[in-house]
C-alpha cells in the first residue's frame, strides 16, 4: 500500500436494481471525494449520477444499463478518465448476507469467493450482483484490495429466543434462523447518538426505524441488537416498497400448489411485485403515494406501512421493557413527515409525544418536551461505515504485517 498520510477507500453498494458508491481519503478524519449512485439497473432508463462533496453534480445522465457489471464499468472509467482511481488503496464492498459464518470484514480471496457463492441461494436478489462487481472490479484494477462488510454482522449476537424459528431444529442447524440486515446503517445510528449525544443514549433502550425502499427496525440495549423484524433474508418483516414483508407460510404454499406457480415467480411476486406497489397497484415510492390524494388503494398501501410500523414499533418496545430513544432513518424516516407522524400517534403509553412543528421542520429532535422518550431524526451513512471497516482492516493487516 501506497506510504501517505491518508487511506483512498471506494465503497460500493450494490442493491438488487442500483449501484451506490462514494469515495472518500480516510485518515483520523474523514474526507468524501465524491459520491454518487447508479439508478434502475435492468430498466430501460436508468441514471448515472456523481457529485463532489460540495454537492456539485459533477455527472448526471439517463439511458440504459442492463446489468450490475455495465454499471460498475460505467463508473471505474469515469473515476479513471479523471485520475480518481490513480492512487486507490481499497475497495470496499457492502455484502448483504454473511451467513452463520462470516461477520467480521474479510479480504476478498478466491475460497471467500467460493463460500460466498455458496450463501446465493438465500440472497438471490443481492449476493449474484454484489459478487459480480467484485469480479469486474479485479479485472480492471487486480491489485487494489477488496474488502467486504456484511451487513448481518450487526445483529450476530442478537439472544437465541430472537434468532431462533420453530422449526425442525435440523433446519436450525443448517443455517436457517433469523439474521437481521441493515446492520451498517443500524452501526452508523449508535455510533453517532455515542458521539453527538452521549454514550448513555446510545447505551439506552434504543429502537432505530429504518425506513426507505427497504425497511426495518431493530431494537438495542447497551449498544447491542436484541430484536429486528427481519429474519432470514431481507424480505420479511415490515411491508416494504416492493416487498410483501412477513407473510403467512400457507400463502407461499397456496400459490406454489394451488395457483401453480414455480418457486421464482413466488419469488418475484413478494419481492418486486408486493409492498407498496402491489398494494397500491400504482408506484413503489411513498412520496408519490402521499401525492395521491384520491385514490384508495394508494391510501390504504400507506395505511397498512404505518400500521405495520406501528405494531412492530409496540413489539419492540416489550421486548426492551420501555424506551429511551427511537430514531427514525432512511429515506422515509428522514424525509416523511406524515409518516413518522402516523407511526408515533397514540404511543403516549409507550412515552411517545411528537412535537409536530418540530416533526414538520425535520429537526434533530422531534418529540415534545414533556415526551418520555426522545424521537430523533438522524441521515444514516452506510457508505462511510463501509470506509471505517476498510481503513480499520487495512491497518489492522498493515501492523500484523510489519510486528
Amino acid at each position: 500500500m501506497v506510504e501517505r498520510k491518508y487511506v483512498r477507500v471506494l465503497t460500493v453498494n450494490s442493491g438488487s436494481s442500483s449501484l451506490k458508491f462514494a469515495l472518500y481519503d480516510m485518515n483520523q478524519h474523514e474526507k468524501l471525494v465524491l459520491s454518487g449512485a447508479v439508478d434502475g439497473i435492468g430498466f430501460s432508463t436508468s441514471s448515472f449520477h456523481i457529485e463532489d462533496s460540495e454537492g456539485k453534480v459533477l455527472i448526471n445522465q439517463s439511458y440504459g444499463i442492463s446489468d450490475h457489471e455495465v454499471a460498475v464499468v460505467k463508473l471505474l472509467r469515469w473515476l479513471a478518465k479523471y485520475d480518481y482511481t490513480k492512487a486507490l488503496d481499497a475497495v470496499g464492498h457492502r455484502i448483504v448476507h454473511g451467513g452463520s459464518k462470516y461477520y467480521q470484514p474479510r479480504l476478498i480471496n478466491s475460497k471467500l469467493m467460493e463460500e460466498l457463492h455458496d450463501l446465493v441461494p438465500i440472497s438471490p436478489d443481492h449476493l449474484p450482483q454484489e459478487l459480480q462487481v467484485i469480479r469486474t472490479i479485479s479485472q480492471y484494477h487486480p491489485k487494489v484490495k477488496q474488502i467486504v462488510c456484511f451487513d448481518t454482522a450487526f445483529h450476530r449476537d442478537m439472544p437465541v429466543s430472537a434468532k431462533l424459528y420453530a422449526l425442525p431444529r435440523s433446519l436450525q442447524n443448517e443455517g436457517i434462523v433469523r439474521y437481521g440486515f441493515h446492520g451498517l446503517s443500524y452501526e452508523y445510528i449508535l455510533d453517532e447518538l455515542k458521539n453527538n449525544v452521549g454514550k448513555n443514549v446510545a447505551n439506552g433502550r434504543v429502537i432505530i426505524a429504518h425506513l426507505g425502499s427497504g425497511a426495518s427496525m431493530v431494537a438495542t440495549n447497551r449498544g447491542k441488537s436484541v430484536e429486528t423484524t427481519m429474519g432470514f433474508t431481507p424480505t420479511g418483516g415490515l411491508m416494504m416498497s416492493t416487498r410483501s414483508g412477513d407473510l403467512d407460510p400457507g400463502v407461499i404454499l397456496y400459490l406454489l400448489r394451488h395457483k401453480n406457480l414455480s418457486p421464482s415467480e413466488v419469488a418475484n411476486i413478494v419481492n418486486k411485485e408486493a409492498g407498496l406497489l402491489g398494494v397500491s397497484g400504482i408506484s413503489r415510492s411513498m412520496e408519490e403515494l402521499l401525492r395521491t390524494k384520491k385514490n384508495s388503494n394508494a391510501k390504504e398501501a400507506v395505511d397498512l406501512f404505518c400500521y405495520q410500523a406501528k405494531k412492530f414499533l409496540g413489539s419492540l418496545a416489550a421486548v426492551l421493557g420501555g424506551l429511551d430513544t427511537l430514531v427514525f432513518t432512511g429515506g422515509i424516516g428522514e424525509n416523511s413527515p406524515p409518516i413518522r407522524k402516523r407511526i408515533c400517534e397514540n404511543m403516549e403509553s409507550f412515552g411517545i409525544i411528537l412535537d409536530s412543528n418540530r416533526n414538520n421542520n425535520n429537526e434533530p429532535v422531534i418529540s415534545d418536551d414533556d415526551s418520555k422518550t426522545t424521537v430523533r431524526v438522524i441521515k444514516t451513512n452506510e457508505q462511510v461505515m463501509i470506509a471505517r471497516h476498510t481503513r480499520n482492516h487495512l491497518l489492522k493487516k498493515k501492523r500484523k504485517g510489519s510486528s
